[in-house]
């Protein structure tokens, strides 16, 4: 069990456009968060479309980890996910549903680092030091609004 919540809502119009921090978000199943660059079609992976490509989490534990264990901080926004959360295993998450709010999620897969990261971020070793711990890819299950703060939750919540 756990009780997790959500830090930060962020979102891109475009590929390799920054991210842009929200205080709530709109979700939809089968198309994304409204405005990010999944939902319009307009990123790098667009022509690969899928549950996948819905919403990406990543965990405060896991940038907190990488400025203790290599020196240098990953600031939110600059990881490309989606969610920033806190107190939320979200390996243990993947072909499970949990909740955030009165929205649900399944998680599909993890979100591994890749070469943008390292290019955005300016640390060319960040791909290995973020391995297995760079966030996960989740499907929306029901529509609604995500707030800042609210509550990330095993199960369907209610």
């Amino acid at each position: 069990m756990f009780e997790g919540k959500v830090l930060g809502i962020y979102t891109a119009p475009a590929r390799r456009e920054p991210m842009v921090s929200h205080q709530e978000v709109r979700v939809v199943p089968g198309k994304g968060i409204e405005g990010d660059r999944y939902y319009i079609g307009n990123a790098t992976y667009s022509d690969r479309a899928g549950p996948h490509r819905e919403v990406t989490l990543i965990e405060l534990e896991s940038i907190d980890a990488l400025e203790r264990e290599y020196g240098y901080r990953l600031e939110p926004e600059l990881s490309r996910r989606n969610l920033l959360v806190s107190g939320v295993p979200l390996n243990h998450l993947i072909e499970r549903e949990f909740s955030i709010g009165t929205v649900r999620l399944r998680g599909l897969l993890l979100c591994e680092p890749c070469a943008t990261l390292a290019e955005t971020s300016g640390h060319e070793h960040i791909i290995n030091h973020l391995l297995h711990r760079g966030g996960l890819r989740a499907e929306i299950l029901t529509e609604g609004t995500i707030h800042v703060g609210e509550a990330v939750l095993p199960g369907g919540g209610e």
